[in-house]
């Protein structure tokens, strides 16, 4: 039974060939550096150079770790899809050799990207699939990306001489909004050095939200109910989540944005009581398809006067959007076209 404590390293022959491959591409990087003096003598590697002009050293203070990036790291693995999105989205599909748990369609633009990328594991990889990847950052989405209790801690992580870094919403906060994502793509340019590419996409996905805002100001509220999950009780979105925020930005009210929480259960019975207009189903791997959420909505007598079931008003939301990351600007549009098309004709 595993105790909780981060697992010893085990070197197998083919990692330490790759150790051995590893100082010997380093070593021949600094004899080759040492032919490549200034006039002045001091030694110009390109690169270094390169990442001093753009303001290295970093240190990030992440979920009170911190790290101190002497250069922009170049070879990382995501866990969770969201980090790898936003990291194809800032133009660093070069610095990728892995990740791990794709959870909903990537976005268009992205996805021959993404599909490119190695697939180190359908869920959370292990430890050792991770480090065999010879990874120099380890970038997770959501909170078990690191689970100690399966052997990914950080410690573990550092121990072994890896950077790590998690999506902010996972730091504890008591509630996230759409600051959280435009910091958190701010955070990453830091780290990789393109905070100029950061601030373009921040930019950009501030003029989208925007856009879809505006659009439909001063229109009808109507009342959402968030489903994620759930048959005896419904897991939804409570008033600390971002999907509550979101529904805002579009023009919506959540039913349970008093639930003093991120998620929270809540009964049937509130759910009828509350008579939303429309339900916003989440979409993920692992939780049912959207078909079976409909069928199981649909099918259940107490609901059948809830305005949202009777009118069969849904909306889909891969949860990806709905999380810190470039999807939530995508999702304000599409929740803003689905609560107020007649704003959008």
């Amino acid at each position: 039974m595993y105790d909780g404590m981060p697992r010893p390293l085990s070197f197998s022959p083919a990692r330490r060939r790759r150790s051995l491959r590893a100082a010997a591409v380093a070593l021949a990087a600094a004899l080759l550096a040492a032919g490549c003096g200034s006039s002045d003598g001091t030694v110009q590697d390109p690169k270094t150079t390169a990442s001093s002009a753009g303001g290295f050293p970093v240190t990030i203070d992440n979920c009170g770790v911190k790290t101190t990036y002497d250069k922009p790291p170049s070879r990382v693995v995501t866990i969770h899809q969201h980090p790898a999105e936003l990291m194809l989205a800032l133009g660093l599909k070069d610095r990728m050799v892995g990740t791990a748990f794709p959870d909903s369609a990537v976005l268009p633009e992205l996805e021959k990207d993404y599909e490119s990328l190695p697939e180190l594991a359908k869920k959370e990889p292990s430890f050792e699939t991770v480090l065999d990847a010879e990874p120099d950052l380890v970038y997770g989405g959501y909170g078990s990306a690191f689970a100690e209790n399966e052997g990914r801690s950080r410690k573990a992580f550092a121990d072994a001489g890896i950077d790590t870094h998690l999506n902010r919403e996972y730091c504890g906060k008591k509630r996230v909004t759409m600051r959280d994502t435009y910091d958190e793509i701010r955070t990453i340019g830091r780290i990789f050095g393109v905070p100029d590419r950061a601030d373009r996409l921040v930019t950009d996905l501030k003029g989208r939200v925007g856009k879809a805002a505006t659009t439909v100001e001063g229109a009808p509220e109507p009342s959402v109910f968030v489903y994620d999950s759930g048959d005896k009780t419904a897991f939804t979105a409570g008033g600390r989540s971002l999907g509550t925020e979101l529904i805002r930005l579009a023009g919506g009210k959540n039913v349970f944005a008093d639930l003093d929480d991120v998620f929270g259960d809540v009964s049937w019975e509130q759910v009828v009581t509350r008579k939303p207009e429309v339900i916003a189903i989440y979409d993920y791997a692992g939780a049912g398809s959207v078909e079976q959420k409909k069928r199981f909505l649909l099918s259940r007598p107490a609901l059948a006067d809830v305005p949202a079931v009777k009118n069969k008003r849904f909306v889909v939301l891969p949860l990806t959007a709905t999380l810190v990351g470039i999807r939530s600007a995508h999702a304000v549009d599409d929740l803003a076209r689905a609560l107020h098309p007649e704003s959008f004709r």
